[in-house]
């Protein structure tokens, strides 16, 4: 048997052996996609395209629609009056003033949490720069007033941290520190993150890291990092875009004080939807009547960026000038949520909570598609050790074009992302390895993402994506080296 036949067996068994529940899904085809046809192999123009991108944008669960277009009608047909008397309510639907609380109970799972210490409210940067405005307490008396984060971070996540130390005085080269990996390596050690944190804890306010590194889909070791900076005295924060709804996230057991993330990636909740947020349990305060002692409000709070939908349900429309926060994650929402938004994500979550298991089941499966997409890269051709590209000369005409994988080859460092890195990379775009090879995939029914400069991720999702569709990916690949160079 050839090895592209006993790979291709391969993906028969495993599929054989892990449930996929595509069928939930609504998956692009070729003619929705607006590919052509007739130069795949005479391919129908209905056949499903091969949807490798859920670290970017999650496909649209099946019933998103009809969720939404219960809410639709209930705006029709009652208006404002679906605030309090939604005409589904016999059907199981929540009325708008409360339709963001059966979320909770499906989000908290799904990040290991406790259901008083989520949220789901906001979008992904506003939730980060909310959260920032109430944990990072820059104490320039005692010293600590720095943040710590990475070099390679997402933008977004950059220009936050930069403006909280603007918004507070501070001078960004010295109150940001950033760190970076190490000459010669593609990711960061986690031995040298908390080298940093025991250096330079006692000057760090808060530490703020992803919990999978966005270009390089590493999955850091959120557990040791906690642990570290609590012992230093340090707030430790997440970005979990990358790995809310992709790994078996723990952050109550951890001890992490707060996370945000976007829920459009793995929880495919729709382009732009609504984020989330995980506050620790510690810092809601007791707001009892008998402490009503602030003006302006009821007992000890943690200040934030505050609103009314943060504040006591029961006394919310009575139009107090007394802050009463929930003593919960809901305590720190400030505006009601978009109905649409929120039931576009309940729909999905409600796949992953009928799912024995849940994210633990998907973790494993998940894991086995991502070996499986290393073990067919690194036995492609045209597949080189990352160790080897430090040494050559990428920008040069002359060197072969190949690929490497820059995401940790350890399944415990990574979650369903590898992110393969192409070579040479020229500054001509129509020469440039990478654009050739994504743009090939990318009509040829293959759907992944590209990042700048030279960077392909591709994402095999355990909810819709089988083996064979990663053994159908790397044959593409291949294909796509053959017939372009």
């Amino acid at each position: 048997m050839s090895v592209e036949n006993s790979f291709l067996q391969e993906s028969i068994e495993k599929d054989s052996k892990f449930k996929t529940w595509d069928d939930l899904f609504q998956i692009p085809t070729f003619s929705s996609m607006g590919l052509p046809i007739e130069d795949n192999n005479n391919k129908n123009g209905d056949e499903k395209v091969n949807y490798l991108c859920g670290n970017s944008l999650g496909l649209m669960p099946k019933s998103t629609p009809i969720a939404i277009s219960s809410e639709l009608k209930a705006w029709g047909d009652r208006g404002v009056e679906s605030h309090f008397r939604h005409p589904g309510e016999d059907k199981g639907l929540t009325s708008w003033v409360d339709i963001d609380l059966p979320v909770v109970p499906l989000l908290a799972p799904i990040v290991g949490a406790k259901d008083s210490e989520v949220a789901c409210m906001g979008t992904l940067t506003m939730n980060l720069n909310s959260l920032l405005c109430s944990f990072y307490k820059p104490d320039l008396k005692n010293g600590r007033y720095k943040i710590l984060f990475e070099k390679g971070s997402f933008p977004s996540d950059y220009y936050a941290f930069l403006n909280q130390v603007k918004l507070h005085d501070l001078n960004p080269e010295d109150a940001l520190i950033q760190i970076s990996p190490s000459e010669g390596e593609y990711y960061i050690k986690t031995e040298d993150i908390l080298k940093i944190i025991d250096e330079q804890g006692d000057s760090i306010s808060v530490i703020c890291l992803p919990g999978i590194q966005y270009y390089t889909g590493q999955l850091f070791d959120m557990k040791s990092i906690v642990a570290k900076g609590h012992e230093k005295g340090c707030i430790v924060g997440f970005d979990l875009a990358h790995a809310v709804g992709n790994i078996d996230l723990k952050l109550h057991e951890w001890g992490v004080d707060f996370a945000a993330w976007c829920s459009y990636k793995y929880l495919n909740s729709g382009p732009g939807a609504i984020g989330g947020i995980f506050i620790n349990e510690k810092f809601f305060n007791n707001n009892k009547e008998e402490n009503k002692d602030n003006v302006g409000g009821v007992g000890e709070f943690r200040p934030r960026l505050a609103g009314w939908w943060g504040n006591n349900s029961q006394d919310r429309f009575k139009m107090l000038e007394i802050f009463n926060p929930i003593e919960s994650a809901l305590g720190f929402r400030q505006s009601n949520p978009s109905v649409i938004d929120v039931v576009s994500l309940k729909s999905s979550l409600e796949i992953f909570n009928k799912i024995e298991g849940n994210i633990t089941t998907l973790r494993i499966k998940s894991i086995e598609l991502t070996n499986y997409l290393e073990k067919l890269l690194k036995s492609s051709k045209f597949y080189i050790d990352p160790s080897k590209t430090i040494s050559l000369q990428t920008k040069s005409e002359n060197l072969a074009p190949c690929f490497t994988i820059i995401t940790p080859s350890d399944p415990q460092q990574r979650g369903a992302q590898l992110s393969l890195l192409f070579l040479p990379d020229l500054d001509n775009s129509g020469a440039n390895t990478m654009e050739k090879i994504f743009n090939y995939m990318n009509q040829n029914g293959t759907i992944c993402d590209e990042r700048r400069p030279n960077v392909i991720r591709l994402a095999p999702c355990p909810l819709y994506n089988t083996f064979r569709d990663v053994y159908n990916c790397v044959e593409l690949l291949n294909k796509a080296f053959e017939e372009l160079f």
